[in-house]
């Protein structure tokens, strides 16, 4: 069971990560190329914040329920 909750982590920061980095890439990319490098960068690491977040809370609210 705790393989599989930290598989569903790893997996939520995983597409939060992509998602920003998206983002990021794109806001950027109307700068210039390098601003699109950088604003990916910084668009992975703050999915990856936002995904390690709402990945720990699900946790600790599925923990609380039972």
């Amino acid at each position: 069971m705790e393989a599989r909750l930290r598989l569903d982590r790893a997996l939520t920061r995983a597409r939060y990560a992509a998602i920003g980095a998206a983002a990021g890439a794109a806001v950027g990319g109307l700068f210039g190329r390098s601003a699109a490098s950088t604003g990916g960068a910084v668009g992975a690491l703050a999915g990856a914040t936002v995904g390690e977040v709402r990945a720990g809370a699900d946790g600790l609210i599925d923990v609380r329920n039972e």
